[in-house]
């Protein structure tokens, strides 16, 4: 169960609602800080009817606790959340695109990817400097050098900066240097960071596991939302299946799934879903129609010769086509997205 509390209470009567609390014998399991507390309660018997609860003066409003994931459940909130970054809001009305490489590599890969994101209508811009890759042999990423390129072409062209964290131990670097944190798919469990994460007030992409179940996956976003940090955003990428056709498979009944549980908006990842560039675009516009909030998309202006993820890359061109069938498609969708300059 949840309780929501007015704003600004004072030490004493937060004090207060907890000693009402004991004696109903009910214990305040989590709080989750905001400008509006909330408390995840537990009782050891019966709870006792939400009426009681909603008179304890500070109370706003008591709801349901839903499949172990209340701050992320869609009940907290009644309404889907929009997280907000600089002049970016994810979840809103306006259709996001995020794109950029797989890996920041070169001034020349980024400034070309910077100016395709643009263009595009694209305001965020990935890129990875810590790579989390599979084979101990392969690019494993510029680090901080990336980190440093990666903010300097972003601000000369007004995009916002993603980039993927690791560790805790890289977690200050990247948080100082990164508008938007993202944890990847193989982190997705990492608890340890997910709860520094969650310490930090940052916007954060928390990509879905490779088999992680929906339920895991709430579950992994309610590691940060209780430590505080409310700016979640979920990215659908795809999950290992037995068919080795694909790299994921993209589940988009998810994304359907998730916007009926979560008040958490939801991305889509057709680059990593798919790992075929010929199949980015229609599952793009795929998860456009089923109710994505916004896309995450891989560029690169030579990807036959990209350190990372190169067969799923989008050429620039492409990218710009692509932006030109989202702003036709958006409306159809009640959605908004600029044509491409």
């Amino acid at each position: 169960m949840l309780l929501t509390l007015e704003p600004d209470l004072t030490a004493d009567q937060l004090q207060q609602i907890e000693d009402r609390l004991r004696q109903l014998e009910v214990r305040v399991e989590k709080t989750a800080a905001g400008a509006r507390p909330i408390w995840v309660i537990t009782s050891g018997g019966g709870e006792p009817p939400a009426e009681r609860l909603a008179t304890i003066p500070g109370v706003a409003a008591v709801l349901p606790g839903e499949g172990g994931f209340p701050l992320a459940s869609l009940a907290l909130r009644g309404r889907p959340s929009v997280i907000r970054c600089g002049p970016l809001e994810i979840g809103g009305r306006d259709f996001v695109l995020a794109a950029g490489p797989c890996a920041v590599e070169t001034p020349e890969q980024m400034e070309a990817c910077a100016l395709a994101t643009k263009r595009a209508g694209g305001l965020l811009f990935r890129g990875g400097s810590f790579k989390p890759r599979t084979s101990p042999y392969t690019f494993q990423g510029l680090g901080r050098e990336g980190l440093r390129l990666h903010r300097e072409v972003a601000d000369r062209h007004g995009l916002l900066m993603m980039s993927e964290v690791l560790d805790r131990e890289d977690l200050p670097t990247v948080a100082e240097w990164a508008d938007v944190l993202q944890v990847g798919s193989r982190n997705m469990q990492n608890f340890p960071l997910l709860k520094a994460i969650g310490r930090l007030n940052k916007p954060v992409l928390l990509k879905r596991g490779l088999a992680a179940t929906r339920d895991e996956f709430l579950l992994a976003a309610e590691y940060i939302l209780s430590g505080g940090n409310e700016r979640v955003i979920l990215c659908e990428r795809g999950i290992r299946s037995f068919d080795p056709a694909l790299r994921n498979s993209l589940d988009l009944a998810s994304v359907l799934l998730l916007k009926e549980m979560t008040h958490l908006p939801v991305l889509v990842d057709p680059s990593h879903a798919t790992g075929l560039r010929r199949l980015v675009a229609p599952m793009a516009r795929a998860a456009a129609a089923a109710g994505a909030d916004g896309l995450l998309v891989e560029i690169h202006p030579s990807p036959d010769s990209a350190l990372s993820d190169g067969p799923q890359a989008l050429l620039p061109e492409e990218l710009l086509h692509l932006a030109e069938e989202l702003a036709d498609l958006a409306p159809v969708v009640g959605r908004r997205f600029p044509r491409p300059a």
